[in-house]
């Protein structure tokens, strides 16, 4: 074989002292030059780029994950476990969620089983009524009529002006209303000039209601769609509000004294006052909100 031909095969060492012929020469991918065993390192052949592979690729990683992403809560995604004790995000990078067709919600993997989410009490999502009893807006109706009677006959027995035993009255209800702030839960943050003291009661038509009453305070700058979340989180109520597009699921916040349905988007402030209760009902539909009357 020529001399040409057996170092067309490989190449010769660009070392300054070395360019011996190497059939399997190392490139340097910092500066490109080509060396043998003995010189492929960066400090052996004293690279004059040294550095400069590592420099790129570290820039082309940077490139390519882009800006962090923010961990997702519960303000910014609004896929949620629908298994109301369960508070785990689903459909995350980090947390798959599965479908279940028996009921037609989404579970993390925790409650994905039919017997882990209680399935066979459930009604499926957008399913039609197979049976002849009143459906959830028939229940749903039926509790607000029942509320609506309360709120009548608790203002028909409020205290009236003229009346000799209105100041006795008068001290009841402010010893009540003492004893609401006293016992009251809520955002330690919000001024004590922005608050309204609320009595709270979830419906039994509200189905998972695990604790149904409390006393609480909020912002009366809120909205009602913000209380009701609230309120809903505190009494453990299960919300499908932004989880379910049948009217017969979402939940409605009734005013007892007003005796009628509140906006989602009423200002708390401007629909209720201090020491007035309100109640979770699901099912009773948009069409039901009334006018604000004079909750005083």
């Amino acid at each position: 074989m020529a001399t040409a031909d057996v170092e067309a095969i490989g190449a010769h060492c660009q070392h300054p002292y070395c360019h011996q012929l190497d059939f399997l020469p190392f490139k340097c991918d910092s500066c490109k030059g080509t060396y043998c065993l003995d010189h492929r390192s960066e400090t052996a052949h004293q690279c004059p780029k040294a550095g400069e592979w590592a420099r790129r690729r570290a820039q082309l990683e940077n490139h390519s994950s882009g800006p962090s992403t923010p961990r997702p809560n519960i303000l910014t995604h609004e896929k949620q476990c629908a298994e109301p004790s369960c508070k785990t995000l689903i459909d995350t990078p980090l947390v798959t969620g599965v479908h279940c067709d028996k009921c037609n919600r989404s579970y993390c993997l925790k409650h994905r089983f039919t017997n882990d989410h209680n399935c066979t009490n459930l009604t499926p999502i957008g399913a039609r009524p197979t049976t002849t009893g009143p459906t959830q807006r028939e229940r749903g109706l039926a509790a607000l009529g029942k509320l609506r009677a309360w709120g009548l006959k608790k203002k028909e027995t409020l205290p009236k002006p003229p009346q000799t035993k209105t100041k006795a009255a008068a001290a009841q209800r402010i010893q009540e209303t003492a004893h609401l702030k006293k016992t009251a839960k809520g955002d330690s943050q919000i001024p004590a000039d922005k608050r309204i003291y609320l009595y709270v009661e979830a419906s039994s038509d509200t189905l998972t209601a695990k604790i149904p009453k409390g006393t609480f305070y909020y912002n009366r700058e809120y909205t009602v769609g913000r209380i009701l979340d609230l309120a809903a989180k505190s009494l453990q109520v299960s919300n499908l509000n932004n989880r379910s597009d049948s009217e017969e699921d979402k939940l409605r916040v009734f005013h007892v004294e007003g005796g009628r349905l509140l906006g989602f988007g009423e200002k708390l402030g401007q629909a209720v006052q201090s020491g007035n209760t309100i109640v979770l009902l699901r099912g009773v539909g948009p069409g039901m909100v009334g006018t604000p009357e004079n909750t005083g």
